[in-house]
């Protein structure tokens, strides 16, 4: 098999066995193929086409994106995790709005200088809605690419990369672009994330089974070769829960970088003994004897586990009104803080763990 053939055997492929009932599939509108594109990162279809429709609803177009305030744009996106991901969202349909005219740029080159978007990414865009000859290489793809070619270049070195993605522009279909193309690049999305998958992979029902190297070789698994590893590490952070007799809750926003940059939190602090002194300073006549200490939890990110303390402090009126008034914080009770953007295991610690007082 050759190479223009292996671009021909996936868009067959991809035709008849493929994914083709996506909400995202059935448009060429850059904006939506866009969205579609930033929640997939590191996150299921399954997970997505729910947050996708409801976002669609909240707003239908490049230009209501670009004018809804953060906050309204983080909430939507709670839930979803990796939050840069809304955040650079944003500031790309801005961007589109102020220096494009509210319409996307057309070719790879020029998606890839808009905020959040990556080669892969705006090699997607391209291909999807402008049947540019650009290929993408997600997680999904670079597996397959490195099992068909054998390719055991150490994708840590940049150098490796680089010549990942020469490989990947020579596989790209070199005819009847306008439906090659987007059939192509979905269709590598497809066997990434159906037969070629980390482990135990579907080689015997994969169209390129007879020209897969690896495949061949009996060690698909082996592929793709990566040597560097990120080091794990843990935290534990303590939560104020500090609740009000009109069950409020104390929130505050946090930094514009971090975990949970940007939404907005109960107070946390890295000690007891420091929510402590935090309560007694902001709070001087708060008792400690009603204090109750909820069962601790683990919260996973990629690279970090964060053991969350809740403490829940209830509050009298008198307590509210020493911090009623302080920039990015706010007592929010369960209507409000469904409508802010909270970090997941915030939202689920008040919504389901939280009982009246």
């Amino acid at each position: 098999m050759t190479l223009p053939s292996i671009a021909t055997a996936v868009v067959q492929w991809q035709a008849s066995h493929g994914r083709n009932h996506l909400p995202w599939q059935q448009t060429r509108d850059p904006y939506r193929v866009w969205l579609s594109e930033i929640m997939l990162q590191q996150t299921q279809v399954s997970t997505v086409l729910g947050y996708y429709q409801r976002f669609l609803d909240a707003f239908p177009d490049v230009a209501s994106l670009a004018a809804a305030p953060q906050d309204a744009v983080l909430a939507l996106w709670s839930g979803l995790g990796y939050y840069s991901r809304a955040r650079n969202l944003h500031k790309c349909a801005q961007t589109v709005v102020d220096q494009w005219g509210g319409a996307f740029p057309q070719t790879a080159e020029e998606l890839v200088s808009l905020p959040g978007i990556g080669r892969s990414t705006a090699g997607a865009i391209a291909s999807f809605c402008f049947s540019q000859r650009v290929p993408i290489l997600d997680a999904n793809v670079r597996r397959v690419l490195t099992r068909v070619l054998a390719f055991d270049g150490d994708l840590a070195q940049a150098k490796n990369e680089r010549l990942l993605w020469e490989h990947a522009q020579q596989l790209c279909p070199t005819s009847d672009l306008q439906q090659s193309m987007p059939r192509y690049t979905q269709g590598m999305m497809d066997l990434g994330a159906s037969i070629c998958i980390p482990r135990k992979p579907g080689c015997l029902v994969c169209p390129l089974h007879s020209e897969c190297r690896a495949g061949r070789a009996g060690n698909p698994e082996s592929y793709p070769v990566r040597t560097r590893k990120v080091k794990r590490s843990s935290e534990s952070w303590w939560l104020l829960i500090a609740m009000d007799q009109d069950q409020r809750v104390w929130l505050q926003k946090r930094p514009q970088s971090g975990i949970w940059a940007g939404l907005y939190s109960t107070p946390v602090f890295d000690s007891f003994e420091a929510l402590q002194r935090s309560v007694h300073l902001n709070w001087p006549a708060r008792e400690s004897q009603d204090w109750h200490e909820m069962p601790a939890f683990l919260h996973v990110l990629t690279h970090k586990d964060l053991h969350l303390h809740p403490v829940l402090v209830p509050m009298n009126k008198a307590h509210t009104a020493m911090v009623s008034e302080v920039n990015d914080a706010c007592w929010a009770d369960a209507a409000a803080w469904a409508d802010l953007g909270l970090p997941a295991p915030i939202r689920k610690l008040l919504d389901a763990e939280i009982q009246p007082l």
